[in-house]
This record gives structure tokens, sequence and C-alpha cells, in this order.
């Protein structure tokens, strides 16, 4: 359903998740590998794949001229400071103003596709823990929507001043975050706060998640010698400082990373950590990682969208096929490459469940016009998003053309209006 027709959402009564939907047959949809399928969804898992028109009972939904993929994730958003670009004077940070922010920003990136997503939260200084328990309580207004996880980031965690940003990220874990970050790159002394957000996870059993640009390969090395066997995992980005590196510098790094299991998230649109740098409004830095050579090496890469439309990044749409077309058009991957890095790598840095058009596998699907993978990266307008079995966002969109005297002789493709009344595919 388009931006401007959205329907307000309602939350489930008392926190609870939305009831399990009745079955479902998505029809006629065709899969990446070129066959053209029927889906049964059940109990929010994928029930059966069989030939098209074969799983005929039951509620369907026609998917004739789609093209049907495991749902993107985004590993590395900023919803507490989305969609301020366009503000005069200090942004807002008022409880209310944040869950705002977070459910809008939320929104956007499912109607994109995007079934899970994970934000990075400023911790610490006079608003405390309370953006965190903003960006915690809209997560739960969106149960039975997506999945929202939080990552709490203080600046400082090393010497006096550190105190409280290790006491606020002990509280987080209370809190309910899963999830520990930190930006060692803001702390007088990185190593301190990269090792104390792994000594804090380790004892919680949580995973890492730190925001670093990655510039100083000895601190990145010594990050790695750190993390090497911390479960449930350590995640760092957006690294686009290693691509300023000499290449066989940044390949030693990029060595040891993969040595130890870190996950590097990139950024595509661009680096979303440019105005803690830099303190200038709208200053922004544009390197991503090198995604090549860290893949060469055997690093486990995801992409994110990052900034949206805040101080960092005036533009921004949240799309995670966008991060994936840029992986493929400048990055040099190929289309399958570029949307694993936003899907089953991403999910995979998130800690969910992996995701197949098979059945067994979670019922986390996007359904996207166009014949071919390359086509979708290219020209993805209608799409159809699938969470836990159910339909929970869809945008269509109708292409059409004058009258011309080139285009009739020409044949050109033209999709139809849908019939009245009807639904737009």
């Amino acid at each position: 359903m388009p931006e401007s027709q959205q329907q307000p959402h309602q939350p489930p009564r008392n926190g609870d998740a939305a009831p399990e939907p009745a079955a479902l047959v998505l029809g006629g949809a065709r899969l990446a590998d070129g066959r053209t399928v029927d889906v049964r969804l059940s109990g929010g898992r994928i029930e059966a794949v069989g030939t098209a028109g074969s799983l005929v009972p039951g509620p369907r939904l026609d998917l004739d001229g789609y093209l049907l993929l495991p749902a993107p994730a985004e590993p590395h958003a900023h919803c507490d400071t989305a969609l301020t670009a366009d503000m005069a004077g200090p942004v807002p940070c008022a409880p209310g103003d944040v869950q705002r922010r977070t459910v809008e920003a939320a929104l956007l990136q499912l109607g994109h596709g995007a079934t899970a997503l994970r934000t990075h939260v400023r911790v610490g200084g006079v608003h405390g823990l309370r953006s965190l328990e903003a960006v915690l309580e809209a997560g739960r207004s969106l149960r039975g929507l997506m999945e929202v996880s939080a990552v709490p980031v203080p600046r400082v965690l090393t010497g006096t001043a550190g105190a409280d940003g290790l006491a606020m990220l002990r509280d987080a874990v209370g809190m309910g975050a899963a999830v520990l970050g930190g930006c060692p790159d803001l702390d007088p002394d990185p190593t301190g706060h990269a090792e104390a957000v792994l000594d804090l996870a380790a004892r919680h059993g949580c995973a890492v998640d730190l925001h670093t640009d990655g510039d100083d390969p000895a601190r990145l090395a010594r990050l790695a010698a750190m993390a090497g066997g911390l479960r449930p995992g350590v995640t760092i980005g957006p690294c686009g400082g290693l691509s300023r590196l000499p290449g066989t510098m940044a390949g030693r790094v990029a060595e040891r990373l993969a040595a130890a299991g870190v996950t590097v998230v990139c950024l595509p649109q661009g680096d979303c950590a440019a105005v803690e740098h830099q303190g200038v409004r709208g200053a922004r830095a544009c390197a991503c990682a090198p995604v090549r050579l860290l893949r060469a090496a055997g690093v486990r890469v995801a992409a994110g969208s990052g900034a949206l439309r805040d101080a960092v990044n005036p533009v921004g749409r949240g799309d995670p096929l966008e991060a994936a077309f840029l992986l493929a058009s400048r990055g040099g991957l190929r289309p399958e490459e570029a949307y694993e890095a936003v899907c089953g790598r991403a999910r995979a840095a998130m800690g969910l469940a992996e995701v197949r058009v098979e059945a067994g596998f979670p019922a986390e699907l996007l359904a996207v016009r166009g014949d071919g993978l390359a086509g979708a990266l290219s020209l993805a307008y209608s799409r159809v998003v699938v969470h836990r079995g159910r339909v929970v966002a869809r945008t269509s969109a109708v292409r059409e053309y004058c009258d011309s005297a080139a285009a009739v002789a020409l044949d050109l493709p033209r999709q139809a209006r849908p019939p009245s009344g009807g639904e737009q595919q």
C-alpha cells in the first residue's frame, strides 16, 4: 500500500502478539531459480511449496508477475534520530517524540520489505535511558508487524566519566536489550571501551554491536583478539574507514576479523557516523567498507541503510533493496550476493532464523514485481511483505504512458490498470 494510503497501526492489546493468521496460499509466484510455484503458509511458517495451481484450497493471494524472496532485514538503523533533517533547532528527544519517529521509520522499512530491524540508540547524557525506553516501547507496539530490537550506545565507558555509561548498559540489559553497543571511536580509551562492552556482554549472554569507522588497523586487530569466541556474536559497522587503508593493511585486518568470527555491517548509502566525528550538521562521509576485500578474506558481510533523513543524511529511503542495488552496481557483487547481504547475512548478524522459500522455514517473505533478481533490484516498485505468515504491508505501482504511435508500433510493455474496485498488483 502506498505511503500516502497507510492505515494507522493499532498495537495488540495488553502488548500481546497478534493472533496466528489462517492458512494462506501465495499463488503463481516466481522463485529466484526460475520456477513458478504455489506456497502455502500456516502457523507462521511455510507449510508447503508446490507447482503453480497445485495448492488450491483456502484463501489465496495471486502473485503472478512477482518474484518471491526471503524477506530482508535491517541490521543498522538509527530510528531515534530518523526523519529529523528538516527540523530547525535541536531535535525533540521527549519519549513520545522518539517513539513516534521510531514507529514511523520502522514502518517505512517494513513497507520496503524488512520484517526485522535493529536500531542503535544513544544513551547517557541528559536523556539517560529515556530514548532507549521509548524505542523498546515502539518495538512492543509493532509486534505482529515486524521485529524491532534496540542497541544501547553509550559514548564513554572508561575512566571516571565512564562509570555512568557502564551503569546504563547494565540497566539496559534489565530493560530488555539483548544486544549491547558502544562507540569506541568517541572514547578516550577506545580499546578499553570495546573491552568493557565485550566483558559485560559475556557476563549477561548478550550479543555485541559496536559502532566504529574502522580506520585504525591496530585497534581493529585488538578488537578481533578480544572478540574471538564470544557468543552469541560480535558485529561491527559501518567500517567505512577500512576503505581508506592501504589494501594490504586492510587485508590483514580483514583476515583477523574473519578468524574471530566478527560480522561487518556496511552501509552502501554512506557512513552514518560522520556527524559524531565532525560535529557539523549535514557533514557526511560517503565511504563504504571494502566489501569485496572483506568477503575475499572470509568476513561475514551484511548491509544496512544507516541514517534516514537526519543530520547526517538529509535524504534516504530505508530500503534494503537500495542497499543491495548499490552493492551490485558499485560494490562489484553479483545480484545474488548483494541480496544475500541484506537478507541472509543481515538476519544472521541479528541472530534471526534462516529463511528459505522451502517447507518448514519461517514465513518471512517479500514478493517484488519482476522476472528476476537483477530486475527486482532495479525497479522494485510493487511489493508484498509477509511476516509470520501474514501479509503486513503492500505497495502498488502502476506505470502508464500517454498514447503514442511509437509505443503502439513497438508494442512496449504496459502494466494494465486494475479493474474498477479491484486491488492493484
